[in-house]
């Protein structure tokens, strides 16, 4: 066997929603903050990304989550995650992933009941508690990044729907927060691809429109993700993220669920101390609490803290023969959905 690189990661589901985080292997990304480090990763060199995320070394769910060294006093590591499309600054499954990974894994020790991992994100410092017993991370609340409402009630002209009807959010990436029968659809297992497929849609057109960056973080730009929605009871919100070439996420979506908050507030839904559930397309749920609010720019933001449940079930090492013809790996749309000509399908 010969290996010209090597990876080693734990792998982690976060309510069914994979994140791999990477233990071993990288030592450092070019950048003096995490905004600058995302920003190398996604415009100067993302071979490490599509090394990782394509086939035939991954498939299409789930995420890897990178570990650096921290840039900002007081961190206990910096973290970025991958996805097929590019890194992404912030994910709140994937950083409960990380910290649950980070403490039973003995990188930093479990101090307590209440073990506190602050995480350094291309968006500001991110603190993870996890609640512990017998060596075991029970759950993680993550105090999430202030998440504010860019533009309610935006409209959309698509051939296939009409018009659709959008807010313009950022929880820790920017979304657009579509309510779900718009498009006839409802979120269940069965309409997996469906709602995939539309999502992803729907993202490229409204991405196509719009031009929004975070008001103090330059390096975070661009509309990530559509994320479905439905109200099913008070305080309860089914959700379904679609993340490009084309799938769900299988857990309730952290960010998603912060950016829903944000609306719910800005709309007078929701006030400090209220506690939302989300649900996820596969039944899993997160608690998302309101715990205050404070200025992003001049955008008024909420702070919440998001709790779920992880899941360690492997540690993996993953090579590179020097002679494998798919260094960077591949993509088709068979697997990955329609939308997957374009992301990444040459092993140049």
């Amino acid at each position: 066997m010969r290996w010209s690189r090597v990876i080693q990661t734990v792998d982690v589901h976060c309510e069914g929603e994979v994140g791999r985080v990477i233990v071993g292997g990288v030592l450092d990304i070019p950048g003096r903050t995490m905004g600058e480090k995302l920003t190398y990763l996604n415009e100067t060199d993302d071979s490490l990304r599509r090394f990782l995320c394509s086939e035939p070394r991954s498939g299409p769910a789930g995420s890897f989550v990178l570990l650096t060294p921290a840039c900002t006093p007081g961190a206990d590591v910096g973290m970025i995650v991958f996805q097929p499309d590019q890194a992404h600054a912030m994910s709140g499954s994937n950083a409960m992933c990380a910290v649950t990974a980070i403490l039973e894994t003995g990188m930093l020790a479990i101090t307590g009941e209440k073990t506190v991992v602050t995480l350094d994100t291309a968006v500001g410092l991110v603190q993870g508690t996890a609640t512990c017993r017998d060596g075991k991370v029970e759950c993680v609340s993550i105090d999430m990044p202030a998440a504010f409402v860019a533009r309610a009630h935006q409209v959309i002209d698509t051939p296939r729907w009409g018009q659709v009807r959008y807010d313009l959010c950022f929880g820790g990436v920017f979304y657009a927060l579509v309510d779900v029968d718009q498009v006839g659809l409802d979120i269940i297992p069965e309409n997996s691809r469906d709602l995939a497929t539309f999502g992803v849609e729907l993202r490229n057109r409204i991405a196509a429109e719009t031009d929004i960056v975070h008001p103090l973080m330059p390096d975070v730009h661009g509309l990530a993700y559509v994320m479905f929605r439905k109200q099913l009871d008070t305080g309860v919100v089914q959700t379904c993220t679609t993340l490009r070439p084309g799938r769900v996420d299988r857990s309730p979506c952290g960010t998603g669920s912060n950016a829903s908050m944000a609306v719910r507030y800005a709309s007078g839904q929701a006030q400090i101390g209220d506690v939302m559930i989300t649900r996820s397309i596969i039944g899993g749920e997160f608690e998302t609490r309101l715990r205050g609010t404070q200025e992003a720019g001049s955008y008024q933001a909420v702070l919440t803290t998001i709790s779920g449940r992880c899941w360690i079930y492997a540690m993996t090492q993953i090579g590179l023969d020097p002679a494998d013809p798919f260094p960077h790996g591949f993509i088709l749309s068979d697997t990955w959905g329609g939308s997957a000509k374009g992301i990444q399908v040459t092993s140049d």
